[in-house]
């Protein structure tokens, strides 16, 4: 979870926009691992197609 120190001589609402920017940049590793998966399917899928394309013409 994203976490920030307010610095000196800083406002609350700077501190409170780089939190915010934070929390958009921070994804947990599930959602990562999930989003590699979902794209190493599709690779997976895209050369079976082609290979069973190929398969086809000959």
């Amino acid at each position: 979870m994203p976490g920030i120190k307010v610095r000196d001589n800083e406002s609350f609402d700077e501190a409170y926009r780089r939190f915010k920017k934070q929390c958009d940049n921070f994804e947990p590793m599930t959602e990562i691992r999930k989003k590699q998966k979902i794209s190493a399917r599709k690779k997976m899928l895209k050369k079976l197609y082609m290979l069973r394309r190929y398969e086809s013409r000959l």
